[in-house]
């Protein structure tokens, strides 16, 4: 029988959150019930952000390493945008803390010359650079036009180097880690970083390799978008929740690191033949017509909780696509119609033209086995057509949406402009937002 994923417990997310919490201010309990020798106010605070942006770092590799239990919980997108956001965090606090000890202390000063610096002070140097080194090629990757693959693992390394080095650095200094206990528990929280590096660089892909797959076929779509159809070799496969996503490795070694993540096609209870929508848009992509029959490939999945299993009673589906977000849709109604669902689904499609609608055919045949309307909504048009022109907008949704709006659930896959745009307006038709549910094409 397949296992049906509900809702995570709400009590399941906020303990995850309570461990982040407990866990980013451990340094700051610990100062408290054993204080370090009296150095005034503002040099013990200077060192509590230090802690903590050092202890968010350590969390960082946490929130990269693709724990299922922990996405299940949020979904992926949500945790990278919060590893986004409190790297950031952690990476201010950890400028403070010197920035501090110069204004209150400016002898401190002379530590910047590296040449003659004490052992600590040069760590401290060098794995800050490090961390501004991670940050300025994150934030600006596509300014500085660095190729994903290159800056993915440029971007694991100067993480490990600015953690090891922040790591060494209060080791080194010795006031705040003086008890043996100490330096054993920060260990241990450095050491479980380090095992996740391993971990998602080393034990995982092995894991993959034991599992391969081969590309069955490669087949053209409308708009630019191919069907990429694997089978399993030598092992079963997998069925999957429709709306998920697995990161792909084609044609190389999954050691490489030139993974890629791309929502499934196919139905997710055939597991003899997984199908991914893929739209030619980036390096990667534009060449995925080239590779042949028999080509092998891995995938590391299965994660996002963009997925109808997740609401077993609702009433009904409104799926709303831009242009390639039509493949974890696709799935979501293929799916459905295989297990001859028959609650009512609205499909609301925009797309450039009438010959970019990907799977226009397909999607037509599935009103035969779907209580399934769909709304076509076209840039382009063409001179015999009668359906609705312009853009996804308030005026739009508010004709075809159901009026009872908290009656469905709402899920949404398109370019983030678009994507921005239906969210809010939703918000404003007065769509609870706990049924809005949104997946984006890019997580790199």
């Amino acid at each position: 029988m397949r296992r049906l994923l509900m809702h995570s417990p709400i009590g399941v997310a906020a303990l995850w959150i309570l461990a982040y919490l407990l866990i980013t201010l451990f340094p700051l309990m610990v100062l408290l019930f054993y204080p370090p020798p009296e150095q005034g106010f503002w040099v013990d605070f200077s060192v509590g952000l230090g802690f903590i942006g050092l202890a968010m770092m350590a969390l960082q590799f946490v929130l990269t390493a693709r724990v299922n239990r922990i996405e299940s919980s949020y979904g992926i997108d949500i945790l990278l945008q919060f590893h986004r956001y409190t790297s950031l965090v952690a990476f201010f606090m950890v400028l403070l803390h010197p920035v501090i000890l110069f204004i209150v202390q400016p002898e401190t000063i002379q530590l910047l010359n590296f040449p003659q610096a004490p052992l600590r002070a040069k760590m401290a140097v060098l794995g800050t650079i490090a961390f501004l080194a991670m940050v300025i090629t994150t934030i600006w990757r596509k300014q500085l036009k660095i190729p994903y693959e290159p800056w993915r693992a440029s971007h694991t390394i100067l993480a490990a180097l600015a953690l090891g080095l922040g790591f060494g650095h209060t080791i080194a200094v010795g006031n705040y880690l003086g008890l043996f206990w100490k330096v054993v528990l920060w260990s241990g929280m450095i050491l479980i970083a380090l095992w996740l590096i391993l971990y998602v660089r080393l034990v995982k892909p092995w894991l993959m390799q034991k599992k391969p797959y081969v590309v069955e076929e490669i087949l053209p779509q409308r708009g630019e978008v191919w069907t990429l159809a694997l089978r399993p070799l030598g092992h079963d496969g997998f069925t999957f929740h429709p709306g998920q996503f697995s990161w792909l490795t084609l044609n190389i070694t999954p050691f490489s690191m030139r993974e890629h993540p791309f929502s499934m096609s196919s139905s997710g209870d055939r597991s003899d033949r997984i199908e991914f929508g893929i739209k030619a848009i980036g390096d990667f992509t534009k060449r995925i017509q080239d590779y042949k029959p028999g080509t092998k490939a891995y995938l590391d999945g299965l994660y996002g909780v963009f997925t109808i299993d997740r609401y077993g009673d609702s009433a009904g589906f409104v799926l709303i696509a831009g242009g390639v977000g039509i493949t974890p849709i696709y799935s979501i109604l293929l799916t459905a119609a295989e297990r001859k669902d028959d609650r009512p689904f609205l499909l609301i499609y925009a797309a450039p033209s009438w010959n970019d609608i990907t799977y226009r055919e397909a999607l037509e045949e599935l009103k035969k086995t779907l209580n399934l309307t769909i709304v076509y909504v076209l840039r382009k048009t063409h001179d015999n057509w009668e359906g609705e022109t312009g853009y996804v907008d308030r005026a739009l949704l508010e004709k075809y949406i159901p009026q009872h709006r908290g009656s469905r659930q709402y899920f949404i896959c398109a370019a983030p402009v678009m994507m921005d745009a239906v969210e809010r307006a939703l918000f404003e038709l007065k769509v609870p937002v706990t049924n809005v549910h949104m997946e984006h094409f890019n997580l790199a």
